[in-house]
């Protein structure tokens, strides 16, 4: 018999290896166990589900039995069952001879008559303290369970909360996979909205100009091609009234709605030109949101979680060794956190790139690695971004901060990053950004912030 329970044990804890996102086929497996093991007329588990109590699996040795079992579910936790008993108190309940015991409802013997039983166990499965459901085994002939049945079932039990636990904390685990899925999701937007915030952040100046240039030409073209357009319906009233042969007729009526059509299509792509111009002056007026106390250490590994994600999803194959050292003593500086975010995702995604590059040169043999510093400096704070990409040579190095170069291929880059980070770091926090490079090697770059950041806008 001791073998025999062993292998049932064995045999459930299998199950539930297998079973990871479901835990019916081990309460059937416990069902069957117990009726076995227990010499059962039947046995069934359920499960709480509110406050309710629902059949989850059952085994009886006839249809009639089955049948009975099954009509008297789902219960209220609150009913007079013997189950429902069970998981209301968390306790062990049982009948040793529901015939002959006292206080037994007539209503309990007739539904034991019903099913075909005279003694009946039922183990809670608790969680915490807390019943999710209940395992139970009855018997055609009367008597007490022995010491080592009732382990059993609580063996049982205890490995049905282990398969709820499971399909429980998997479900948890695709809610969360799915939650960081459209976490990602939402940052790729961002990293998008990012780029596109940056392109215009750089162009703002010129934007506005040419923006305001072009409105005051572009309003004579609307206001008089809508004159137009009235003007040609005048003609054509006038034209109407004078005789003149009727193919000339003809091709004045032509002539007259090719004019019109054409001066309807002027306006309408003038009004067109008119919205994305007003877009531009929109855009051209963003700002860099709130100036704050910032916790830089926190900034700096967000932003390199965020960019790496971003590099994730244009080269999936990209993998990079990080390097953190982060000087607990720089604590929160007064800065804008959305600007200073951006000069960092640059700067990173800059490094990607260079490793990436020089992966590509060197081969499998290459490790890339990125690595992000902060350093106390007193009155100010300084953050190093380094690659052991393919570095810079002079010239290039001499350039990099001018707005619109860039030495990526066309589609890649828009020469405007470094130029927006330098505005950012210099201009807008009144800080340094340096740069370190060696071709063939490595390029780092070198932000210091004064920790007492004066919050400006760039009015320019």
């Amino acid at each position: 018999m001791a073998l025999e329970r062993q292998a049932a044990t064995s045999e459930i804890l299998n199950v539930i290896a297998r079973s990871a996102t479901d835990a019916q086929p081990v309460f059937d497996v416990i069902s069957g166990s117990a009726q076995r093991l227990l010499g059962g007329q039947s046995a069934l588990v359920t499960r709480v589900i509110g406050d309710m109590l629902h059949l989850a699996a059952c085994t009886a040795g006839d249809p009639d039995g089955d049948d009975e079992i099954r009509v008297s579910f789902p219960a209220a936790l609150t009913a007079g069952g013997i189950h429902s008993r069970a998981a209301a108190t968390a306790t062990i309940a049982f009948r040793f001879d529901v015939e002959t015991e006292n206080g037994v409802p007539k209503a309990v013997k007739d539904m034991a008559r019903a099913r075909g039983y005279r003694s009946i166990i039922v183990v809670p499965m608790l969680r915490e303290g807390t019943a999710i459901g209940t395992i139970g085994v009855s018997r055609a002939e009367p008597g007490a369970f022995t010491e080592s049945q009732i382990e059993l079932l609580k063996t049982f039990a205890d490995q049905a909360v282990i398969a709820v636990e499971n399909v429980r904390l998997f479900k948890e685990l695709q809610a969360r996979t799915t939650q960081l899925s459209k976490s990602l999701d939402d940052l790729r937007a961002a990293q998008d909205r990012l780029v596109q915030t940056e392109k215009l952040t750089s162009l703002g100046q010129l934007t506005a100009g040419i923006a305001h240039e072009i409105k005051n030409p572009l309003n004579f073209v609307n206001n008089f091609a809508s004159l137009s357009v009235e003007l040609t319906d005048e003609l054509g009233d006038v034209l109407a009234s004078i005789d003149v042969p009727d193919g000339a007729r003809v091709d004045l009526d032509e002539l007259s709605g090719l004019l019109k059509d054409n001066l309807q299509r002027i306006v309408q792509h003038g009004r067109r030109a008119d919205s994305i111009v007003k877009n531009m002056l929109l855009h051209s007026r963003g700002g860099g949101g709130e100036h704050r106390l910032t916790d830089l250490n926190a900034l700096v590994d967000e932003s390199l979680a965020l960019a790496y994600h971003g590099a994730r999803a244009e080269r999936p194959q990209l993998a990079v060794t990080f390097e953190r050292d982060y000087d607990p003593a720089v604590g929160s500086i007064h800065i804008f956190p959305q600007e200073i975010t951006r000069v960092l995702l640059n700067l990173i995604s800059n490094g990607f790139y260079a490793v990436s590059e020089r992966l590509a040169e060197r081969g499998p043999g290459f490790e890339p690695t990125l690595s992000a510093r902060t350093r106390n400096l007193s009155e100010s704070v300084e953050i190093r971004i380094r690659d052991n990409g393919i570095g810079m040579p002079p010239d290039i190095k001499e350039k990099i901060f001018d707005p619109f170069f860039t030495t990526k291929p066309p589609g890649e880059g828009t020469g405007l990053g470094l130029s927006m980070s330098y505005d950012i770091v210099v201009k807008q926090h009144g800080g340094r950004i340096d740069v370190d490079t060696e071709p063939g090697a490595f390029t780092e770059f070198i932000i210091t912030l004064p920790r007492g950041s004066v919050a400006r806008r760039d009015k320019s």
